[in-house]
């Protein structure tokens, strides 16, 4: 997924969607998953995502 991309996301208290940086996510999680709970590694590997 290119660094760029955002997908609109919608948030209860905004009248227009927010755009979230996934790739960012996605780059932060893979380079912090030493410090996320096992319970949350588990839901991450649970949809497929191999690096959890």
């Amino acid at each position: 997924m290119p660094r760029g991309h955002s997908e609109p996301t919608a948030v209860d208290s905004e009248t227009e969607p927010v755009l979230a940086k996934l790739s960012v996510w996605v780059s932060n999680t893979t380079s912090r998953r030493d410090k996320p709970a096992a319970d949350q590694l588990a839901a991450l590997a649970e949809p497929g995502a191999e690096w959890a």
